[in-house]
């Protein structure tokens, strides 16, 4: 079996363009559609009820364009509407928390963990109950860094003012003998140089875009959805908004020339949600 469709990612802007740079480092032969939710970025600071709105409608326009499969590359909406996302879609769809979860289980030597996300990922305590459900005895710290999405949507990675918001966010880790800081936010590994030189070479970082990618590549052998020949991609991008912004940021940071990205109207996705 092989299927030729497309894999699905949506994400509130940018960041979840960490996910696909590591779909197609270990997946080169299958094409990528993405939905940036620029519109509305950022979504960790909504409600919960509007992020599983806002999931469905994403998730709802990627099933509409024939995806196979589609990874919620927003671990606001993953920690608050991957279950109800996977019972009304037909497609398989994928987080990106559970990946990260067990990289940071793997990495930790001292079964202490950090956890940085946004309000609303942070608030839905799923980070700490997955931790916590798979290992007694864990200690895990949790820090909600809001200021760290519009950073990286401003595409200000590096320089005075991303260090000081850094440090302001992360100084309390310090003195908690973690040694290992999941990044809890697609966006946030943008920020990783910054956040490995403030805390220091002993901690490791958990970006979860590997392992979700990792988890993908299982996903399509199990399900026999592996695209079946050895062509070069057609890759897809849409945004709510800002698609030149969106452009200038997403070839930066894949390296590579994004052919085309198309605006879609957020009204024409009508939900039953």
């Amino acid at each position: 079996m092989s299927d030729s469709r497309p894999i699905g990612v949506f994400d509130s802007g940018i960041g979840g363009l960490t996910v696909v740079r590591e779909l197609m480092h270990l997946l080169p032969n299958e094409p990528i559609l993405y939905f940036g939710d620029t519109a509305r970025v950022p979504y960790g600071t909504k409600s919960a009820k509007v992020v599983r709105f806002f999931a469905h409608q994403d998730t709802r326009f990627l099933v509409r364009q024939n995806v196979k499969v589609v990874i919620a590359a927003c671990h606001t909406a993953s920690s608050v509407a991957l279950d109800d996302l996977s019972r009304s879609f037909d497609v398989p769809v994928l987080g990106v928390i559970e990946p990260g979860v067990e990289a940071a289980l793997k990495a930790t030597r001292n079964n202490r963990i950090g956890v940085v996300g946004t309000r609303g990922t942070v608030l839905s305590g799923t980070y700490e109950k997955k931790l916590k459900e798979r290992r007694e005895g864990l200690y895990v710290e949790t820090r909600a860094c809001p200021l760290f999405v519009p950073l990286v949507e401003e595409g200000w990675l590096d320089g005075d003012v991303a260090r000081s918001v850094v440090a302001i966010y992360l100084e309390p880790f310090k003195d908690k003998d973690i040694d290992t800081l999941i990044l809890g936010c697609t966006h946030y590994p943008l920020l990783k140089p910054v956040i490995g030189e403030f805390l220091g070479e002993g901690i490791c970082l958990i970006d979860s875009a590997e392992e979700t990618a990792g988890t993908m590549r299982n996903c399509l052998m199990e399900r026999g959805l592996e695209h079946p020949g050895l062509e070069a991609p057609l890759n897809r991008f849409y945004v709510s908004d800002s698609s030149h912004h969106f452009k200038k940021m997403g070839e930066q940071f894949l390296g590579r020339k994004l052919d085309s990205v198309e605006n879609v109207e957020l009204e024409s996705i009508e939900t039953n949600f």
